[in-house]
């Protein structure tokens, strides 16, 4: 790589002057975990989505793990995911002592419906439609396949922040909706997650298990005397989100339209770009207008005339950084043991021979999208 040659990144989190401004302010409060700006941020999600309620947690697995228990999953229970997902969905079941079994994905990259109705059983007790790159699932089959078979639906929304389907967002489909809030995503609190539902006893379950179980919060307990006066009712976890990482989640989320639409921007220039070269295929590239563009990606055919893996290498080399999401769920050596292997995954296992994901973040240039692009098509045969 030579001086004059760009390096690009995956992916830059975009934290303004108004981010760190309203984290020093956090630092000023006196109560720094479980307090006032984090209702803030709960109120204002709650808001954004259109759901009733909205408790923060500390990642988008504890949001999965809370929703799964909150809704009564447990030991013995089978739980359907699709084999394209990162593994934090298949161990937010395991953490809830059910288990997780894959299922093929469609051209979408997202879960496929006819493969959820071959793989139900009579211990399937719910489905977790993860909406992939910020792409929605098929709401309307997958709320149909539920009603028939009387299964939760817990929506993995950790790609899809201000993502709608049929106008309405998602989260707001099954019993619960889970965000993730890392730092790739599209708005971060660095760690954080947070979990929306339209019912108040899910909502009350979770935040009693998000601290330890206790059954006042802390808000409660110092607002008189005796705040050791509580009573736990089951055990509970540590899964609390701080005032610090709410107080940046607020800050983004209030401008949540200007990151995503220059996200949405860089996007649709790889496709004005990217569209006609012989060998890619820009995945949703009809839907584009529904998608918020978590990740691009595209795949990487035959007639491109070089393999994703060299391609990949060969980008690295020239300081633009690429990657792949993800590598299949069934192919991790516990899933395994598991015996998902059985199952059939032609389209997650092609998928995952032929995409790539190409960098994409809201202050990305057009000179760097330039470098990428022109390095990429160099490359066809």
């Amino acid at each position: 790589m030579t001086k004059n040659e760009l390096k690009v990144p995956l992916f830059v989190p975009w934290i303004s002057k108004k981010d760190k401004d309203a984290v020093i302010a956090s630092l000023k409060n006196p109560q720094l975990t479980d307090g006032e700006i984090l209702r803030r941020f709960e109120t204002e999600l709650a808001g954004f989505v259109g759901s009733r309620y909205a408790v923060g947690v500390s990642n988008g697995t504890t949001a999965l793990h809370l929703a799964l228990i909150s809704s009564g999953i447990g030991s013995g229970d089978e739980v359907i995911i699709p084999d394209m997902t990162f593994v934090a969905t298949a161990n937010a079941v395991f953490l809830s002592n059910a288990k997780p079994i894959c299922v093929d994905i469609d051209d979408s990259l997202n879960i496929s419906t006819q493969s959820i109705r071959k793989n139900i059983t009579r211990r399937t007790k719910g489905i977790i439609p993860v909406h992939f790159a910020g792409y929605p699932c098929n709401m309307d089959e997958i709320c149909k396949i539920a009603k028939e078979h009387d299964l939760k639906i817990i929506e993995d929304c950790a790609h899809s922040l201000g993502l709608h389907y049929k106008n309405k967002h998602v989260g707001t489909f099954g019993v619960a909706g889970c965000f993730s809030f890392y730092p790739t995503k599209n708005i971060t609190t660095i760690e954080g997650g947070m979990i929306v539902t339209n019912s108040r006893s899910i909502a009350d379950k979770v935040r009693a298990l998000r601290n330890h179980g206790l059954t006042r919060t802390l808000i409660q307990r110092n607002k008189g005397t005796k705040p050791w006066i509580y009573d736990i009712r089951e055990p509970g976890y540590n899964y609390r989100l701080d005032e610090v990482r709410s107080s940046l989640g607020l800050s983004q989320l209030r401008r949540f339209d200007e990151i995503n639409s220059r996200r949405i921007k860089a996007a649709e220039y790889y496709n004005q770009k990217l569209n006609h070269v012989k060998g890619i295929e820009i995945v949703n590239y009809g839907d584009r207008k529904n998608h918020v563009y978590h990740l691009y990606i595209i795949k990487i055919k035959r007639e491109f005339g070089m393999s994703r893996d060299l391609i990949h290498k060969i980008l690295f080399k020239k300081g633009i950084r690429t990657t792949v999401h993800y590598k299949p769920i069934h192919q991790f050596s516990y899933i395994k043991k598991t015996k998902n292997s059985e199952y059939r995954f032609q389209k997650c296992i092609l998928s995952y021979k032929e995409c790539l994901t190409l960098p994409l973040f809201p202050t990305i240039t057009r000179k760097q999208q330039d470098y990428v692009i022109r390095n990429l098509i160099k490359l066809c045969k």
